[in-house]
């Protein structure tokens, strides 16, 4: 590395250190660390009783939606208690799944894995809002105002579980090679709080701006990790092959994002 210094605060990333792709090129796959799938695995095991709590919220709705008259307080109750979990067990599931993505070799496994958060959110909710604007127990006017209720819990479940940029094994691999192809085999970048790209450079002027207060530094995996950032910078790619003694023109400042 032949970064300057910066004024900003660095803050090192610990723990989850990916191999280099020197260890992975054999099966040409990204192969997480023990801790990384320690992790992953605490955090899936805690999805699942989320979202079995879930759906157990929906179970109990369902059975209250079945005695009249309908309490309309009790069953919103119950709503929002399920869409809690919901939103819980999609949030850690798709951490746990940048912690150790799946292949995209299997599409089945790929697309399960990387959507199970919309899948529970579609299976704990839509029964409910169907049984709710079917049910012969409730007036017009309570079918509306819990079944509004239900369908935005179902529109905010959904919109939480899904996973519109999944990771996989694949992209893993092929960001760290492209690093390390950069930068001699180092897999090293940088990236801040709120940016959108990781950095080769920790003197790049994109991430040394007035709105930076401080600098993250780890493996390609961690910042996908830790902020799922997935784009390289196309200043510091511009600077690594111009190191390598290629004529590459640098981009201008104003047209990337830290």
């Amino acid at each position: 590395m032949t970064d300057k210094k910066t004024s900003k605060k660095v803050t090192r990333v610990e723990g989850g250190e990916t191999p280099s792709t020197s260890a992975t090129n054999e099966t040409k796959s990204f192969v997480p660390d023990d801790e990384s799938k320690a992790k992953s695995r605490t955090l899936r095991i805690i999805a699942i009783i989320s979202f079995v709590v879930a759906i157990g919220f929906e179970i109990g709705a369902i059975l209250l939606l079945r005695k009249a008259p309908v309490n309309t307080a009790r069953l919103i109750i119950l709503i929002v208690a399920a869409l809690i979990f919901a939103l819980i067990g999609s949030v850690l599931w798709k951490r746990s799944n940048r912690l150790d993505p799946a292949s995209e070799k299997d599409k089945v496994k790929f697309f399960i894995q990387n959507q199970l958060g919309a899948i529970i959110s579609i299976i704990a909710f839509l029964p409910l809002v169907i049984l709710i604007f079917t049910n012969k127990n409730m007036t017009g006017k309570q079918k509306g105002f819990v079944g509004s209720i239900a369908v935005i819990a179902l529109l905010l479940a959904g919109v939480v579980g899904v996973d519109l940029n999944p990771p996989s094994q694949e992209q893993y691999l092929e960001q760290t090679q492209e690093v390390e192809s950069l930068m001699n085999g180092v897999n090293h970048v940088y990236w801040t709080r709120y940016g959108t790209s990781y950095h080769l450079y920790l003197d790049c002027s994109y991430i040394n701006t007035d709105r930076t207060d401080e600098i993250f530094e780890g493996t390609v995996a961690q910042a996908r990790e830790l902020k799922n950032i997935t784009d390289l910078c196309d200043r510091c790619e511009a600077r690594a092959i111009r190191e390598q003694g290629l004529d590459v023109e640098e981009p201008e400042p104003a047209m990337q994002p830290d």
